[in-house]
Parts: C-alpha cells; sequence; structure tokens
C-alpha cells in the first residue's frame, strides 16, 4: 500500500512513524508546503518506506501529479487545507481521510462532496482526530449492539501527568484549535431536541482511576457528525476533561474576548491581534517537552437491546511513557488516523463518497489494532432491569 501523507509537523511526524511500522504499508511520500520540514522528519524518522518530495505545495496540478500515485491519503495539515485536499482527491481518483475541522465549517465542505467522491469511486472520511474521531468510531460501535439507541454521552481530554500550575495544562494539540473549542457554542440532544450550550458551561465531577476526581464541562466541536448520525436519540453530549479549576480559569480569558479572532488592539501606532498575541504567550508557557501526558476518553452509548436497558462503555486511559518521543495524544490520534487511511487502502472499509466515522469504520476490528499498538480500550457492558413491553 502506497499512502501520500500531508503535513510535516508535530502530529504528521506521529503518523508517519506508525506508518513506517504497519506490515501493510510499503511506501509513504511525505508532503508539507515547508519543503524542509518534511525533509527533516523523513531524515529522522531514516526508513526506506518514507521519503519527502519537494514541491509547490499551493500549485494544484504539481500535488495532483503526486497524489495520484498514492493508494490513500492521509491530510494532517490544517483543517483550512480539508476542502482543496478532498477536491484534488477526488479529482485523481485516490482516497482520503483527514484529522477534521468542524468548527471552522470545513467538514461541512468536504461531505457536499459527497456525490462527487461517489460518483468517482473515492472513499473520503473527515474528522478522524480523538474527539472527533476515536470517539465516534467508539459510538458507532455500542450503537451498533443496540436494537434502540436512547443516548449518548461523550467525555474526552488530555491533561499532564501531574497537575502543572497556573491552568494545569500543557499543550498537546493546537493551541488555535482549543481556542475555537473553548469560546465556540457547544451542540448536544437534550430530550430528543437540539440544544446549544456555552462553552466552559455544565461543569460535573468526573472519576478516572490513578487520577482521582477531575471535572468536565461543555465545549464546541466534539459532537461533530453524530448529531446528523443519531438524529432521534433523547441526549447526546459531549464533554471535555480537565484537572478540577481550569475551566473557571480559561472562562475568564474567554469572558473578557481573549480568543476572539476579531478582537484587535492598536499599540504604539500599530494594530495587533490579541488572540494570537495571546497564543504565542501561551504555547511558550505551555509547551510540552518532555512533560507527562495522559488521554483520557469515555464512551457511553446507552439504550434497548433484547428487552434489557444496556449501556455500552468504552475507556481509554492512555499514560505517555518515558521511552516515548510523541505525546499520548498524539500517539493516539497518529495510531487511529493510520488504521482506518490502512483499512480503507486493504478493502476492509469499501463504502464509497464521504463518509462519516461512525458509518464506516468497524468498531471490533479498530480496538483490536488499537491494542495491538498498547492503546487498549477497555469496553464495560453495563445491564439493568428488563423493560416491560405492553
Amino acid at each position: 500500500m502506497k499512502v501520500i501523507l500531508l503535513g510535516a509537523g508535530f502530529m504528521g511526524k506521529a503518523i508517519a512513524k506508525d506508518l513506517v511500522r504497519s506490515e501493510g504499508v510499503n511506501d509513504i511520500v511525505l508532503i508539507d508546503a515547508d519543503c524542509v520540514k518534511a525533509q527533516q522528519v523523513a531524515a529522522s524518522i531514516a526508513s526506506d518506506k518514507l521519503r519527502s518530495v519537494e514541491l509547490r505545495f499551493e500549485n494544484d496540478e504539481a500535488l495532483k501529479e503526486v497524489l495520484a500515485q498514492g493508494d490513500v491519503i492521509i491530510n494532517a495539515m490544517f483543517y483550512s487545507h480539508n476542502e482543496r485536499i478532498a477536491r484534488l482527491a477526488i479529482a485523481v481518483g485516490v482516497h482520503s481521510i483527514d484529522l477534521g475541522g468542524s468548527m471552522a465549517g470545513a467538514t461541512d465542505a468536504v461531505f457536499a462532496l459527497h456525490e462527487e467522491a461517489q460518483a468517482a469511486g473515492v472513499t473520503i472520511i473527515p474528522e478522524l482526530g480523538v474527539t472527533p474521531g476515536m470517539t465516534n468510531i467508539l459510538t458507532g460501535y455500542g450503537a451498533s449492539k443496540l436494537d434502540k439507541v436512547e443516548e449518548i454521552k461523550l467525555y474526552a481530554g488530555d491533561i499532564p501527568a501531574e497537575p502543572i500550575p497556573p491552568i494545569d495544562y500543557i499543550e498537546v494539540f493546537s493551541i488555535e484549535r482549543m481556542f475555537d473549542y473553548y469560546s465556540g457554542e457547544a451542540k448536544g440532544i437534550h430530550k430528543w431536541k437540539e440544544q446549544t450550550y456555552p462553552s466552559m458551561s455544565g461543569c460535573e465531577p468526573i472519576y478516572f482511576d490513578e487520577l482521582g476526581v477531575l471535572e468536565a464541562f461543555y465545549t464546541a466541536g466534539g459532537i461533530s457528525t453524530l448529531a446528523e448520525s443519531y438524529p432521534a436519540v433523547k441526549t447526546l453530549s459531549y464533554k471535555t476533561v480537565r484537572y478540577k479549576g481550569h475551566a473557571e480559569k480559561m472562562k475568564l480569558l474567554v469572558d473578557l474576548g481573549l480568543f476572539d479572532i476579531a478582537n484587535s488592539v492598536k499599540i504604539d501606532g500599530k494594530t495587533v491581534n490579541v488572540r494570537k498575541v495571546i497564543r504565542e504567550a501561551l504555547s511558550k508557557k505551555l509547551e510540552a517537552g518532555k512533560k507527562a501526558d495522559v488521554l483520557l476518553v469515555r464512551v457511553l452509548v446507552s439504550g434497548d437491546q433484547a428487552e434489557q436497558q444496556v449501556t455500552n462503555e468504552y475507556e481509554l486511559v492512555l499514560k505517555r511513557s518515558a521511552e516515548n518521543e510523541e505525546t499520548a495524544m498524539a500517539k493516539a490520534t497518529a495510531s487511529s488516523v493510520s488504521i482506518v487511511a490502512q483499512m480503507v487502502g486493504n478493502g476492509t472499509i469499501t463504502t464509497r463518497g464521504v463518509s462519516a466515522p461512525e458509518s464506516v469504520v468497524p468498531g471490533a476490528i479498530y480496538i483490536e489494532e488499537m491494542a495491538k499498538r498498547n492503546i487498549r480500550i477497555k469496553e464495560t457492558i453495563h445491564r439493568s432491569s428488563m423493560i416491560v413491553k405492553g
């Protein structure tokens, strides 16, 4: 299988490493708008399977020529590139997946290409991060085991293994995306009706073994395609998990407008974007470096099964190991993306057009493949009293 990997950032590098270790992948071409960065990543991994190519990334024809050589494209670039890459993938007849961008409307733009992708015989799956992504796949798996789905509750977050003041957080993915998630509107379903909630609201305690009581609160972006896939459920919610007190501190910054992309001020006659300043300042303060992080995921899918009330629970607690260069978040995301790309490339997934992860990724195989990478997702089935049918 030949994979075209777009993006040589920390996530792209992590994905490249997983692909290199995968027996079913024999050729990986790494592309980035920064050719030097791509070359450096390829040199640092030093595998005969992996090579970078130098081209003008903004040139569609040059990019199409390289994309056409692959069996599947992994787009690990920033979400502003998602629609363009999907269009180019369709044009050359190559399957493609991406890491999402529902907050910016990027995923909607990709879904608008469904008929074109279907006509071209191409599979495109967007939103394949952790949330959305892993949580969608696990939701789809849990829902497939029920006769009727009633409630879907999602919790996820990546935190330092030990609290690090002042906000007990380190940068494990894009600060820019975090600003979007913290300042946007959270979507969900409550009592069978679509609802919106202010991000950072709805704070509740949540317990994980070894970490104790943490907090979970609404943030934007986590629901993604699930509201369309399961519109008839009574409850659909997503909350981000952090150490206690984090939400209150970050909400103050949101309320002050410091994450607002349109907030600019004049200093010494020059216009300065406040969000960009805060982003750069926080990036330095929250740099992950070699700090240990823990990725926490809990997916609860409840409903009827054979006249019983059943909750299918999926939980992941993944800690960064001392020998691992990648954060737990990067390892989980990279493994997840690589696994799904290989499912598309080897014919495990055959649905054509643009599809949500929960509708096409086989959950049992996905969990098994993650376990091979020491990412162990625990499944627990809770059963309650019989439902009387009258």
